[in-house]
């Protein structure tokens, strides 16, 4: 999918760019302030936390809006955002609410990234990862996150949320805006361990418990708030 021409212009303009992700945040922090929000699961990342283990959380591209508010810990995660100019966009405005970022995909700029955040596992930190972004196919994970856990030898924890009141875009994402005022939650699934010796085999089989996991987070989450996910409600469920 080409990116728009408004957000190209956007994104090669200074002025405009700060702008945009500076509208971005406030929306984002007023949304968070007038809602209210649950963490359901959230003894699990604190177990890992308490423990001085490091992971890596992965949540759906569609539902990265909020998700700077799943993580009210220290360190903050850094998060791969995609180099292209809307990806920048993203991360300039995760940038302001306190997070930093790694610029690739795994189309693009990807070894660099990869290693980059191998280093940051490695020393200690924390990374976030959206394994269908960032064109798609929706809701469907690449090997990205599965190839990361096993060189940094540190398991994946699934992430989603919903709201009671949402727009939902007609994007490959199917992306969601929270609507004010609205209450929210967000789900954390089990740790997913990927052996250092793993084959292909085993992880493809990663691979479909990732995608698997965070269709199921995605769901529990939307459940709560009486919403149905896109797939299910593609298929008619």
């Amino acid at each position: 999918m080409a990116t728009p021409v408004f957000i190209k212009t956007i994104s090669r303009n200074n002025i405009l760019r700060s702008f945009a992700c500076l509208l971005g945040s406030l929306y984002i922090r007023f949304i968070h302030a007038t809602g209210s929000w649950r963490i359901e699961n959230k003894d699990i990342p604190e177990k890992l936390l308490a423990e001085g283990k490091t992971f890596i959380t992965c949540f759906w591209h569609g539902r990265l809006m909020m998700m700077s508010y799943a993580w009210p810990y220290q360190p903050s995660f850094s998060m791969l955002i995609s180099s292209h100019a809307d990806g920048q966009l993203i991360a300039k405005t995760i940038n302001r609410l306190g997070f930093d970022t790694f610029a690739g995909s795994t189309k693009r700029g990807g070894s660099e990234a990869l290693r980059a955040m191998v280093r940051t596992l490695k020393d200690g930190g924390y990374v976030g990862m959206t394994p269908d972004g960032p064109k798609g196919p929706r809701m469907r994970a690449s090997s990205g996150a599965i190839a990361l856990a096993k060189l940094a030898g540190v398991p994946i924890l699934p992430l989603s949320y919903s709201v009671q009141s949402w727009k939902m875009f007609s994007s490959w994402d199917r992306f969601i805006l929270p609507a004010p005022f609205s209450t929210g939650v967000f789900v954390w699934g089990e740790p997913i361990e990927i052996s250092p010796d793993a084959d292909d085999v085993a992880l493809e089989a990663s691979r479909l418990h990732l995608e698997s996991a965070l269709t199921a987070v995605t769901k529990q989450a939307d459940d709560l708030c009486g919403q149905v996910t896109p797939e299910a409600e593609e298929a008619g469920q």
